[in-house]
């Protein structure tokens, strides 16, 4: 075999090589995001679990940590933070959570009515539209279970061929919040002024992409959500109320969130945090 022959040979073994890992590659990279749910056999399970655990202490609430993939996450966040997200200002009649001008959410989808903007951003809810749909599969089979046994609203919604309710999205957006005045929190409110059915929270991971983890974390600076709800307590000051839960939420946390509950988004102080919020309708 003459040495041209011979580095051709050569050089189409490099190239099976090179094409051969890339396919690797490309497969181990489908398989990481194949799954947008962690543990898909057994989310059913802990949502089950979690709202008969949650019923036992009246609350209307549940929070699953790391139930959507922290690796399916952190390949659909790069292109949010470094060219989708663009926070448009809306102005609210009243405010939300005292503030009227909110200025730092992207609204894949909105009300029919154009609230509250009417140019919502098509190509950031088409990039996360596998993403809303598991939430909306989630919170279906979360809303049966907790409305289930003796509840006046179970009889009365559509449910699908699998017996859960037939739900619609109302609005959607995704907010970065960020030490800035008026930026950093959206304190104790109910979603959509109590006329949604229920809403879903996401946390999303911490931005790697536009800066260094350590300069965008907010670890130890605040942030996660606080609900006000169950069983009345007594507080410090005589007063009765629900009580405070605090949750320390990550990145692939998910929270299901009934109708009227009130909650927070908890300052912070330090770096950016990101989330995905998700008000739905019960189809009736």
């Amino acid at each position: 075999m003459s040495i041209a022959s011979q580095e051709a040979v050569e050089e189409t073994a490099k190239q099976r090589q090179e094409d051969s890992d890339i396919k690797r590659n490309n497969v181990e990279l489908n398989e990481n995001v194949s799954s947008i749910v962690s543990n898909p056999i057994d989310i059913t399970k802990q949502i089950i679990k979690g709202v008969v655990r949650a019923k036992l202490n009246k609350r209307r609430h549940l929070v699953i940590p790391g139930a959507i993939s922290p690796t399916y996450l952190d390949y659909l966040m790069p292109s949010i933070v470094t060219d989708l997200f663009q926070p448009q200002t809306v102005t609210y009649n009243g405010g939300v959570a005292n503030i009227k001008q909110w200025k730092i959410s992207c609204y894949l989808e909105v009300m029919e009515s154009g609230i509250p903007c009417t140019n919502p951003h098509e190509g950031l809810k088409s990039h996360c539209r596998e993403l809303l749909d598991t939430c909306n599969n989630l919170f279906a089979s979360w809303y049966r279970q907790q409305h289930a046994c003796n509840d006046k609203t179970t009889s009365s919604y559509k449910v699908d061929e699998e017996g859960n309710p037939i739900v619609s999205r109302l609005m959607t957006f995704i907010t970065r919040y960020t030490p800035a005045p008026d930026e950093n929190a959206l304190l104790k409110h109910v979603d959509g002024a109590g006329k949604v059915d229920g809403s879903v929270v996401v946390a999303l991971p911490i931005d790697r992409w536009t800066a260094s983890e350590e300069e965008n974390s907010f670890e130890g600076h605040g942030g996660g959500l606080t609900f006000w709800d169950g069983r009345t307590k007594r507080s410090a000051n005589g007063t009765r109320g629900p009580e405070e839960i605090v949750y320390d939420t990550r990145s692939g946390d998910i929270a299901f969130i009934d109708r009227a509950v009130w909650h927070q988004a908890n300052p912070i102080t330090r770096g950016t945090r990101w989330a995905l919020v998700i008000f739905y309708k019960v189809e009736r």
